[in-house]
């Protein structure tokens, strides 16, 4: 048996534990679900099919809370505004992250790119500056937003 007839027989076992479903809000379901004894393959394909029919990802909330729900129980208490995920997702934090959070990613991701870091490569110097910029930016406007609030 080769290499290509084993990854096929592998594959088509990962397709066929997929079965369409005829209800419209569900028209894709694996049916592993609980069968093979691993809670954490189960969370992970539950996950991905509530993504797959609904279209969002849910991965840092727990058991379908909302993003309101979600912030009830932490010091900032008010939802942030949309026109900060852009910012959250540059420091490549959750959405709504708590000060703590987005200051070690900041420090994290500032480490990396910073620009006397890639001083002695004109190309990689001039990426590093507009990265930093938008680091510094990003996280100026989330400190902005939570002293307003």
């Amino acid at each position: 048996m080769g290499i290509f007839s084993r990854l096929n027989s592998v594959l088509n076992s990962y397709i066929n534990e997929f079965v369409e479903e005829k209800s419209q809000s569900s028209p894709f379901r694996y049916k592993g679900k609980g069968t093979n004894g691993d809670p954490d393959l189960d969370a992970a394909f539950e996950e991905l099919n509530d993504y797959l029919n609904n279209g969002t990802n849910n991965s840092s909330k727990t058991s379908g809370e909302t993003d309101n729900e979600r912030f009830k129980n932490h010091s900032d208490s008010k939802l942030p505004p949309d026109e900060l995920r852009a910012d959250f997702a540059e420091l490549e934090v959750p959405f709504g992250a708590s000060a703590e959070e987005c200051k070690a990613a900041y420090k994290k991701l500032l480490k990396i790119h910073h620009p006397d870091r890639h001083a002695s490569h004109d190309g990689n110097y001039k990426k590093a500056t507009k990265k930093a910029a938008r680091i510094n930016a990003a996280i100026d406007r989330i400190e902005k937003w939570r002293s307003e609030n």
